[in-house]
């Protein structure tokens, strides 16, 4: 792609606000798609209105294969085939990968997971209630959380979780690229291990499952099986992590909102919808790369651009959400798409909603008194990861 245009702004695009996505989209958002120029001066179209990010996420003549040509590079380094698992795959052999995880997080599924992970969010919290004030929220609580849950499902041992934490909080980081490439290293050769161990002795979790009904069969190579457990660990816990801690910062900030979950508990399922709007926590992950000529909102884009699918300019676009920038419960939620959509629609999306919704419900209903330990302004928030989120929520009461 050449540069023509007389204007065109870099990406990523700097938040003027840490309430809102960058100031920036709104502004674009009134007009078709546009060109910014990468880290590496590679230019790709951006995505920002509601109906182009819907008909982007959902038109398979974009490609989510980062070997092919244009695909916009974020981290500025070469990758390897397969680095991202089925994430990186297009159909039909992303179709089939997904197909083995998914019946492990349908609706019915995940619902029966509600008292196991209930029993967590209540351990947690009794752990929480000891501990001396003020202290971080987000460590002691928000992280553990989903770290506890995924860690569960695909058997990954506790006491393992914290390392494995630290390197895909890493693996996110767009600033330190070298970092995030020793990271990947790092989680791969771990979860190659736990694969040949559960293959010598397999047990009862979603790893085990995989390798005796898949990759014993030959259904299933090694390398892509610790590609897809890598992908759903870091996946399913750091984007619910940052999620519960933005949510319960909202809840900290406004009060009548605790005092309303504490009054009705039902108000929480709207409630968790709007935040995960508001919050729109993917900032420039979501990227594809022309593999045909197309168009999209009026604007030809040719085989192998680059295009950024904004999340957070979309669930922000008013022609959709109107006044989309105050936070209001009451609002109509269903089109947002926090979650993506189409075929790569994220597959942990009930898990990470159940696992909010758990969270919110038991902070406000034990921690009536709970508030913010420093000023609002002072909590230093994560702006530089792929994933939208908190570095500390320092609490007291």
């Amino acid at each position: 792609m050449t540069e023509t245009d007389t204007r065109v702004l870099d990406w990523p695009l700097p938040r003027t606000s840490i309430d809102s996505p960058p100031a920036a989209l709104a502004e674009l958002r009134q007009g078709p798609p546009c060109k910014v120029r990468l880290r590496d001066d590679q230019y790709a179209w951006l995505i920002t209105r509601h109906a182009d990010v819907k008909q982007a996420l959902n038109d398979s003549r974009l490609s989510v294969d980062d070997q092919n040509p244009g695909f916009p590079n974020r981290l500025l380094l070469k990758l390897e085939p397969r680095i991202q698992s089925f994430w990186r795959m297009d159909p039909p052999e992303h179709s089939r990968l997904r197909k083995m995880v998914m019946v492990e997080f349908t609706a019915h599924r995940v619902a029966a997971m509600r008292p196991q992970i209930q029993q967590t969010v209540d351990a947690l919290l009794d752990e929480v209630e000891r501990l001396p004030r003020p202290f971080d929220l987000y460590q002691s609580f928000a992280l553990p959380l989903p770290c506890a849950v995924i860690g569960r499902i695909f058997g990954v041992p506790g006491e393992d979780m914290a390392d494995f934490q630290r390197h895909s909080n890493a693996l996110l980081n767009q600033e330190a690229p070298e970092e995030a490439f020793a990271s990947y290293i790092a989680t791969t050769q771990y979860l190659d291990r736990l694969c040949g161990e559960r293959d010598l002795a397999p047990q009862d979790d979603l790893i085990s499952r995989l390798v005796t009904d898949y990759m014993r069969p030959g259904l299933l190579s090694r390398e892509d099986l610790v590609a897809m457990v890598r992908l759903m660990l870091v996946a399913g816990h750091e984007t619910t992590a940052n999620q519960i801690a933005l949510s319960l910062l909202t809840l900290l900030r406004r009060p009548e909102l605790a005092a309303s979950l504490r009054e009705d508990p039902s108000t929480v399922r709207p409630l968790v919808e709007e935040l995960l709007r508001f919050w729109s926590i993917p900032q420039d992950n979501v990227v594809r790369v022309a593999a045909t000529d197309l168009e999209i909102g009026g604007v030809p884009i040719p085989a192998g651009d680059g295009v950024i699918i904004s999340i957070p300019a979309a669930n922000h676009d008013e022609a959709v959400f109107p006044r989309a920038a105050e936070f209001d419960p009451s609002r109509d939620t269903r089109a947002h798409l926090a979650f993506g959509h189409g075929v790569h629609h994220c597959p942990g999306g009930p898990l990470a909603a159940l696992e909010l919704e758990l969270a919110l419900l038991r902070v406000a209903e034990r921690f009536p008194d709970m508030r913010l330990a420093v000023p609002a302004e002072e909590v230093p928030f994560r702006t530089s990861s792929l994933v939208y989120g908190l570095h500390e929520l320092p609490v007291t009461w």
